[in-house]
C-alpha cells in the first residue's frame, strides 16, 4: 500500500486536528520532512483536502456524490508504455450532477505518430506540427482538473500515463481521487459488453466519432449520468460512490445476457485495445492499454 493510500484510508474514517495531521504526515512520509509543505504539495498535486475549525478532512468523504465535481478524462497516445511514448491528444468534460463546468481538448506535438495508431484514430504526425509542447498542455490541463474526482472508461491507463509524463514534466505525479467508469457501470448498467464503442451503442448515446479523446470522453460522460442514475440509495458520499464502484455488487452475468438476447443486440468489436479488455478489473495491476 502507498504512502498515498494509507493516508487517504484514514482520512476516510475521519478528521484530523491539524497538529496531528501533520504528526501523521511525517510518520508517512519521513520525520525529517517539512509537513507544511508535505501538505501543499498533496493540494498542489490534486489530493481533495479540507480545513475546518483547524481540522483537515479529505474533501470528498464528505460531499455528497451528486454535488461532486467530476472530471472524465481520455487521451490518446503514440504508445502504450509511458516510459517509451507520450500523450498526442487529450480531451476532457468537468461536471457536477448534469451540469457541464468545462470542456478541454488539444492536441500535443509529437515527432511521430505511428502507422497503426494513425489507423486506430485517424491522427497524422502532420496534425501535431504546430500543437503545443507536452508540458504546456499537461500544465493547463493539471489547472483544469484541480482538485476534481479523475474519471476515465479504465482509468488505470489514463491516470497513470498521465500521472507518469507530469512527472516527466517536473510537475508533480497525480494524487487525484479517481473513479473507473467500466467499474461503475458494471453495478449500474445491464448490459452484455462494457467497452466504450459498445456501451456507445447499445445505451443509444452514439456519439459519432471514437479513438479521439474528447470524443470519448463524451461518450464516458454520457455513460456516467446513466451510471450515476442507478447508484443504490444508501450510497451518500463520494468516498462511498468509488468504494461501491470498487467493492459493489455486479450486475448478473444472466441478467446482462438475457438483456441483450431480448433486445437482439448483436456484438460489436471495439478496435481499440484500451476499451475491450473488458474481463479486466480497472483496478488490476500490468498494462493493459495497448493501442
Amino acid at each position: 500500500m502507498s504512502k498515498l493510500t494509507r493516508l487517504v484510508s484514514k482520512l476516510k474514517k475521519r478528521s484530523y486536528p491539524k497538529e496531528q495531521f501533520y504528526g501523521l504526515l511525517q510518520n508517512l512520509f519521513g520525520m525529517f520532512e517539512n509537513p507544511e509543505t508535505i501538505y501543499q504539495t498533496l493540494i498542489a498535486r490534486g489530493l481533495p483536502l479540507g480545513e475546518h475549525n483547524g481540522k483537515i478532512f479529505l474533501k470528498t468523504a464528505r460531499t455528497p456524490y451528486q454535488k461532486q465535481v467530476f472530471t472524465v478524462v481520455d487521451i490518446e497516445t503514440n504508445g502504450s508504455k509511458p516510459e517509451h511514448a507520450q500523450v498526442i491528444e487529450i480531451g476532457a468534460i468537468k461536471f457536477r450532477g448534469d451540469q457541464v463546468l468545462g470542456r478541454f481538448e488539444s492536441f500535443i506535438y509529437a515527432d511521430e505518430v505511428p502507422e497503426y495508431i494513425t489507423k486506430l484514430t485517424g491522427i497524422e504526425a502532420s496534425d501535431l506540427e504546430n500543437a503545443p509542447s507536452q508540458a504546456e498542455v499537461l500544465r493547463r490541463f493539471k489547472e483544469f482538473l484541480g482538485d476534481s474526482v479523475f474519471v476515465a472508461h479504465n482509468v488505470s491507463f489514463d491516470y497513470n500515463f498521465i500521472s507518469h509524463k507530469l512527472m516527466e514534466c517536473g510537475l508533480g505525479e497525480l494524487a487525484n481521487r479517481r473513479l473507473c467508469s467500466i467499474d461503475l457501470a458494471r453495478r449500474t448498467i445491464e448490459s452484455e459488453r462494457y467497452g466504450l464503442e459498445y456501451l456507445n451503442e447499445n445505451l443509444g448515446i452514439r456519439t459519432a466519432v471514437s479513438h479521439r479523446a474528447y470524443a470519448d470522453a463524451l461518450t464516458a460522460y454520457e455513460v456516467m449520468q446513466r451510471a450515476l442514475a442507478n447508484v443504490p440509495k444508501e450510497i451518500k458520499t463520494t468516498e462511498e460512490l468509488i468504494d461501491f464502484s470498487k467493492k459493489g455488487k455486479k450486475l448478473s452475468a444472466k441478467k446482462r445476457l438475457d438483456e441483450a438476447r431480448s433486445q437482439e443486440v448483436a456484438p460489436v468489436v471495439d478496435g481499440g485495445a484500451k476499451h475491450i479488455q473488458e474481463s479486466v478489473h480497472c483496478d488490476d495491476k500490468g498494462d493493459r492499454a495497448s493501442r
